[in-house]
């Protein structure tokens, strides 16, 4: 008997149609022989809708609380769905996150797991049940429940299948799997088949929207087989797994984005041993988390130096730097938002020189100046004004030539949480 985590996102159990869609969804899983652990986000746009109520009663509600809040939208999912399995017939149990057995670290918003204890889960398993488990929530030993983020859902089922040994996490979402870039951008994106660990790893944390990253960093550590595919059909999905095949003259893989980015820039600060690390240590300390970093020139003693965060982190690193401004004194702060950061991955980059300049060339010529560069061994990103987003994909696209049956990979859509 197989033991299957099926993870399914708040679009596929958005309303009580398609709740009952995946119920029977998941039965004819256990009908074939599975043991079977669902993990599901909160319905449709619940999480969105509570976070707006909450911003008409406060514009900086405490973090505590939002956890709180935000938390009942998929123990409303669980339930919803336990009582769907069971008027099918299907012996089912739902738990929230923290009577799945997920502790975690003391931070709300984006707590990470410290440890997972799923005797409560096996239990039941073992006593014929269909276990449903909430999605991006857990708790620390203190008893104070948290959040794992957007997409926090992919890691709760990545997570639990690497504790419960599972054969199988299978992410269904409304697309059919990985493409080589957002479909809605490109018409002939493709799907791939399958896709390795650390491609799908450095996609993700580039923006790709198909997978959470400490989802795939799970199923890196543990070897978990981890399939993506859509709740709305049974077509195969793509699989992400240590290794595969390489496809001929393939260079770059696919192509990633992150509308979420703002630059913020430092100037006229003074170019003595420590400055980075005061800047970039207060920042860790209220946990923003920065990208890419460039520094300038320095000129009578004086340095200028730019980095990128998430657009929704840029006020609150505005004001940690203005509370560190006694200590290290500067000229003037300036951000800057309505960028978009494009990325090109591919293991095949790490063998093949000019792979950049052909990148760099490309956006040239839809018109659009590159603010900031970062690279690694399997891909390079530009930060650019978002205004071209769409013409500049669509060309590094052809240009990689993406365009053909030769097509890797990258994420689809988004069915977060």
């Amino acid at each position: 008997m197989a033991l299957y985590v099926m993870k399914f996102g708040g679009s596929s159990v958005g309303d009580t149609e398609r709740m009952q869609r995946v119920a029977r969804r998941i039965i004819e899983k256990q009908q074939e022989g599975n043991q079977v652990v669902v993990v599901v986000s909160a319905m449709g746009d619940t999480t969105d809708d509570l976070i707006d109520q909450a911003k008409l009663l406060s514009k900086e509600p405490p973090a505590r609380e939002m956890d709180m809040l935000m938390t009942t939208g998929e123990q409303i999912s669980i339930a919803m769905l336990s009582i769907a399995l069971q008027a099918m017939g299907a012996q089912a149990v739902s738990y929230t996150g923290w009577q799945a057995g997920f502790r975690t670290e003391a931070v709300h918003g984006k707590a990470r797991i410290t440890d997972i204890q799923p005797e409560r889960v096996l239990k039941s398993l073992e006593a014929g049940n269909i276990v449903i488990v909430a999605g991006f929530q857990g708790m620390t030993e203190e008893g104070e429940i948290t959040t794992f983020g957007r997409g926090g859902s992919d890691t709760t089922a990545v997570a639990l299948a690497a504790a419960t040994h599972a054969d199988c996490c299978e992410i269904y979402t409304d697309v059919d799997g990985i493409y080589s870039t957002d479909p809605r951008i490109v018409k002939n994106a493709r799907k791939l088949n399958e896709i390795s660990y650390d491609e799908m790893l450095e996609l993700a944390n580039l923006g790709a929207a198909v997978l959470h990253p400490r989802a795939v960093e799970y199923a890196k550590l543990h070897q978990v087989r981890l399939v993506v595919r859509s709740s709305f059909n049974n077509n195969e999905g793509t699989v992400v797994k240590e290794e595969v095949k390489m496809e001929q003259g393939v260079v770059v893989s696919g192509i990633a984005y992150d509308k979420n980015v703002a630059r913020i820039s430092i100037l006229g600060v003074s170019h003595v041993p420590g400055v980075l690390a005061k800047v970039f240590g207060s920042l860790a300390e209220s946990k923003i988390d920065v990208d890419i970093i460039v520094q300038s020139g320095v000129q009578d003693g004086k340095a200028d130096f730019s980095f990128t965060v998430a657009l929704s982190d840029c006020d609150k690193a505005l004001k940690v730097l203005e509370q560190i401004r006694g200590a290290l004194p500067y000229d003037k702060v300036t951000s800057e938002e309505g960028l978009v950061k494009v990325s090109i991955v591919g293991a095949g980059m790490v063998s093949h020189p000019g792979v950049a300049a052909q990148m760099f060339e490309v956006i040239s010529k839809q018109g659009v100046n590159i603010v900031m560069v970062s690279t690694s061994e399997i891909k390079v990103s530009c930060v650019i004004d978002g205004s071209k987003l769409n013409e500049v994909i669509t060309a590094l696209h052809s240009a990689y030539g993406l365009d053909t049956e030769n097509t890797a990979f990258v994420g689809g859509p988004q069915d977060r949480r």
